[in-house]
């Protein structure tokens, strides 16, 4: 082998791991997710609903794209993928109240900005959505299907 057929096949082997990375990241949100709510008792708020609803399907979408070697995949996942990261980052936003609370659509149950978990006085639980979508994202930006 010479060095221009390592460089190719080191690239294929990142740009594979690439979609298993997403669906490892996606995996553990939604396994996550289901911790806190169903384990520790925590009520998710309305806009952590929306971001499960982006979330736990990328699972499936990944998954079998990955199985069926579906070079699609990406073309399907991506888009409810922004569309988390967008929620994501507006709940950020209003959780460490850069957008006014008097604006948020928590108006029944749990507040969108209440304090269930602050690990190490800074990891939150909208922070760790948020950085599982800015994950799963920037893997499916960087994948590129059908790659030989």
């Amino acid at each position: 082998m010479n060095i221009e057929q390592i460089e190719t096949t080191s690239k294929k082997n990142l740009n594979d791991a690439l979609s298993y990375v997403a669906w490892v990241i996606a995996l553990v949100a939604t396994v996550g997710s289901l911790f806190f709510s169903e384990i520790m008792d925590l009520p998710p708020c309305l806009l952590c609903w929306y971001q499960r609803i982006a979330m736990y399907p990328l699972v499936l979408i990944i998954g079998s794209g990955i199985i069926t070697r579906d070079e699609r995949m990406k073309n399907y996942a991506l888009p409810i993928c922004l569309i988390g990261l967008a929620i994501s980052t507006y709940h950020n936003l209003l959780y460490y109240g850069l957008i006014p609370e008097s604006i948020t659509p928590c108006t029944k149950g749990i507040s969108c900005t209440s304090r269930q978990i602050e690990w190490l006085g800074f990891i939150t639980i909208p922070l760790m959505a948020l950085t599982a979508f800015v994950g799963v994202s920037l893997c499916l930006i960087f994948y590129k299907p059908g790659q030989k």
